[in-house]
């Protein structure tokens, strides 16, 4: 029989995905068949599955520390927030639906049961499946209808273990506090807690964990010191991007409103020669940024707009004059194109919007989504590159005809006729060490970092170690069912 336990958060961003991968890598480690599942996920941050199909990429990133390829079935039902109201809402890797939050709340209980269909299906011949929450289960305002927390754990009749994050202070309110406002059936379905992010020495804070269990009643599964290797994995928010102080190549992104798939910066980071700037809403792009990397976006219309609204298309215009380069992926390579034509009203009201105009395209926006993993070259330096397209619409025009990347032999994306302006709509293409280097190097910076894909294996190699020494990772085991 497969067991399974829930792992859920006394608030949100406790660090919920990076535990659950730490303790997949364990056991995946022991030799255990272990996989993720996470019911309902709210990201713009997404992942292409070999199924052909659409998940949050924390997930991607914990089916990768269990040694799996992601599958829909790990990630059911995906929330893409479009508006602040309203979220595109993929179930079981498909769009089903553009919801307001009123409406998505009336509709879950349609979705529990595709939700539990997908959690046996991922679960037939396994060893153990380790579940992922969502926000907190002390919102009990959400309580009814809930397929993300209680809900789904009392469906599926799963244990629970409460994570608390010490680094936000108040850990002992959080954890005893759930505790107070949750229904009797709820809170019995917690059997253990564990504190997360100590600074220091972990034994420091034996008295406060002894307190926990007093008024709780739930084991003590531990107290996880802060993993300071995180920052080398994937990025699940793009606040997550730490701006580290890396070399005197400045990459300038600006943060869009509805930034999405934004893990083409993580091999960035981790280049030591290179200093990622995530510049918010209200600062200028930096006029010493050596490139300006326009991300993907779940609202092209909407944060183009916005793009104007901050005064960065004044300032991305003055970076060309000034010789600099730029690069957009998905979103931000349609938004420097001539027009965005949206006839059938995908994303508001139909009709066409002005680009950027920095390429020499028109992009028209289609009802159908492209989900595909690519297998791509880079054209000048004959470099593989291996990446995903997640988008809405084609783009052409007559800057597509220097397309520099090739995609079965076929010219893909456009540049400008100096080749100081590229788009395409490849997501991925800075994992691949070679082109990374390329390119980087094409622009005078020096790319001295190799490895990108291993070093986030022995990254989770790291965090698994990380785990088993600090939680009592056999009693989690005895408490799955």
């Amino acid at each position: 029989m497969t067991k399974a336990i829930m792992i859920q958060g006394a608030g949100s961003n406790v660090g919920k995905s990076l535990l659950v991968a730490g303790i997949a890598r364990a056991f995946a480690a022991r030799g255990m068949n272990v996989a993720p599942f996470k019911p309902q996920n709210m990201s713009n941050n997404a992942a292409v599955t070999i199924d052909g199909g659409e998940i949050g990429r924390a997930q991607a990133l914990q089916a990768r520390a269990c040694g799996l390829e992601p599958m829909v079935d790990m990630n059911p039902v995906l929330l893409k927030p479009e508006t602040d109201t309203g979220a595109q809402v993929i179930v079981q890797g498909q769009r089903y639906a553009t919801m307001k939050a009123r409406d998505y709340g009336k509709a879950k209980a349609d979705l529990m049961p595709r939700v539990l269909d997908s959690f046996r299906r991922l679960g037939a011949g396994r060893d153990l499946i380790i579940v992922e929450g969502a926000g907190s289960p002390a919102e009990i305002n959400l309580r009814a209808g809930d397929i993300a927390n209680m809900g789904f754990a009392e469906a599926a009749n799963l244990p629970v273990v409460l994570v608390g994050d010490i680094d936000r202070g108040g850990v002992i309110a959080q954890l005893v506090g759930t505790y107070a406002v949750l229904p009797v059936q709820d809170r019995n379905r917690i059997k253990a807690f564990l504190v997360n992010k100590f600074r220091g020495d972990p034994t420091l804070f034996a008295d406060g964990a002894a307190e926990i269990a007093d008024r709780t009643g739930w084991s003590d599964l531990g107290t996880l010191p802060w993993f300071a290797d995180a920052w080398r994995l994937p990025a699940e928010d793009v606040m997550d991007i730490a701006i580290r102080p890396g070399g005197t190549f400045k990459i300038a992104v600006p943060r869009l409103n509805r930034i999405a798939n934004f893990d083409d910066l993580d091999p960035l980071v981790n280049e030591p020669e290179v200093t990622v700037d995530i510049i918010e809403p209200g600062r200028a792009l930096p006029g010493d940024a050596d490139l300006v990397l326009i991300p993907g976006s779940k609202s092209t219309i909407a944060d183009l707009a916005d793009f104007r609204d901050q005064g960065w298309d004044i300032d991305l215009a003055g970076h060309i004059r000034r010789g600099g380069h730029v690069l957009g992926i998905c979103g931000g390579y349609q938004m420097l194109g001539q027009k965005i034509i949206d006839q059938d009203g995908i994303e508001g009201p139909p009709g066409q919007v002005v680009g950027l105009g920095h390429l020499d395209i028109t992009t028209y926006l289609e009802p159908k989504k492209t989900l595909t993993l690519t297998k791509a070259r880079h054209i000048v330096s004959g470099e593989p590159v291996t990446g995903y397209e997640i988008h809405l619409g084609r783009s052409t025009g007559p800057d597509t005809t220097r397309g520099w990347i090739s995609v079965d032999e076929k010219p893909e994306g456009a540049a400008s006729a100096d080749g100081r302006i590229l788009g395409c709509y490849l997501h991925g293409l800075f994992s691949a060490d070679g082109f990374r280097k390329s390119y980087l190097e094409s622009l005078g910076a020096k790319a001295a970092s190799t490895g990108f894909e291993a070093r986030v294996d022995a990254t989770l190699d790291t965090l698994a170690q990380h785990v088993e020494t600090h939680l009592d990772l056999d009693h989690l085991l005895t408490l799955a069912e």
